[in-house]
């Protein structure tokens, strides 16, 4: 369900809040290889699906770093903010990714708006913590802390 937040003063206000989760997007195994393909990282537990099997996960895995970039479409979906003029992706507090995301599975995203503040040229920093989540996983599959920027 998407969240719709309708400019500055009401993404302040929700500071604090657990805005919620994004649906399920499912990690084909054909994204793992055109990430690959993308960023020059053709590692075997990720692009060789026989080899794969034989090894420590049981089948080719998401690139982390695939799994991170995912944070900007899951969290588009998540939450829909109007009367912005223009978004920034600021970086990156923390990272880590507590378990692999195998090909084929579903993740999604749950996220908290931690902290929402002034910054110049009339802009709020927002910081979210980022929880994506693997269909059936014990452990979430990254957790970030999340630091954008909104300009009216």
């Amino acid at each position: 369900m998407t969240v719709i937040v309708n400019g500055l003063d009401e993404l302040r206000a929700r500071t604090g809040e657990h805005l919620g989760y994004s649906d399920w997007l499912e990690v084909t195994q054909q994204r793992v290889d055109t990430f690959a393909d993308a960023t020059d990282d053709h590692q075997w537990i990720h692009v060789d699906v026989e080899r794969a099997k034989e090894g420590p996960f049981g089948g080719p895995i998401a690139h982390g770093f695939l799994t991170l970039a995912l944070l900007i479409p899951l969290w588009t979906e998540l939450v829909e903010l109007r009367g912005i003029g223009m978004a920034v992706n600021y970086g990156l507090n923390k990272v880590r990714f507590p378990a692999p995301v195998p090909a084929g599975s579903k993740v999604r995203l749950g996220a908290t708006l931690t902290e929402v503040r002034d910054v110049a040229g009339g802009g709020v920093e927002a910081v979210i913590d980022a929880v994506i989540e693997c269909d059936g996983a014990a452990k979430p599959v990254c957790v970030a802390q999340v630091v954008h920027r909104y300009y009216p």
